[in-house]
């Protein structure tokens, strides 16, 4: 696959709003520089294990997002440079979050992951287990984290009524919060939805950031 060509593709098919994230999760630092020669400075990665060594070889100017599911004592390995953590699914996690961004004088930037597809393999906070956590409020004292949005992943199916669904509640969703929580903030700007299979489908219903790793970079090398 032509990394550049279809990075250039994609740039050239996605509304100026929208931010592609290249996903670059089980591919190697060669693959990521194909992408990064074509203008890419967006990545995302879901393992710290794996993030650690590419952000330590990779240019410094790369914007590292966390895309997986993020382990409580794995937020002090990324915490001095990660530039967004899109898998906040616990109140715990966001604590952990603003404890070791502390310690760098840095805000982290973060954005809620909710469940709204029909399997259970998936993970986040459900629509309610988000709404009850935001109306406690305690979020609001944690000065070195910063919420900007919400993430979510639609079923993995061929049914688009179904992916067209579970997006359309994810925008409702984020719509409800941005106006009872963030009016006034411009931070909170960021719905992230979309990939590989569907993310014509999530820009359609509001995407503004969408992750894509097949369709660059082709099947994951394990």
């Amino acid at each position: 696959m032509d990394i550049a060509k279809r990075i250039n593709d994609l740039k050239a098919e996605l509304p100026e709003q929208v931010t592609l994230v290249a996903v670059s999760k089980f591919h190697p630092a060669e693959s990521i520089w194909a992408a990064y020669e074509a203008g890419q400075r967006v990545f995302g990665e879901s393992r710290a294990q794996e993030l650690l060594p590419k952000q330590k070889t990779l240019p410094d100017d790369i914007e590292w997002h966390f895309i997986g599911t993020l382990q409580r004592n794995k937020v002090k390995d990324i915490a001095p440079f990660i530039s967004l953590i899109q898998s906040v699914d616990s109140y715990r996690l966001l604590e952990e979050i603003n404890k070791e961004a502390a310690k760098h004088d840095r805000v982290i930037r973060v954005l809620l992951e909710i469940h709204v597809a029909q399997e259970d393999s998936k993970h986040g906070l459900t629509q309610n287990e988000c709404l009850e956590m935001l109306a406690m409020t305690e979020w609001q004292s944690l000065k070195h984290i910063r919420i900007c949005g919400l993430m979510g992943m639609a079923t993995y199916t061929e049914d688009e009524a179904l992916i067209t669904t579970e997006y359309k509640q994810l925008k409702s969703l984020f719509d409800a919060v941005k106006d009872t929580y963030f009016r006034t903030n411009d931070c909170f700007s960021i719905l992230s939805m979309g990939m590989s299979h569907d993310y014509q489908i999530a820009v359609r219903e509001g995407s503004t950031m969408i992750r894509i790793g097949t369709d660059i970079f082709g099947e994951r090398e394990y």
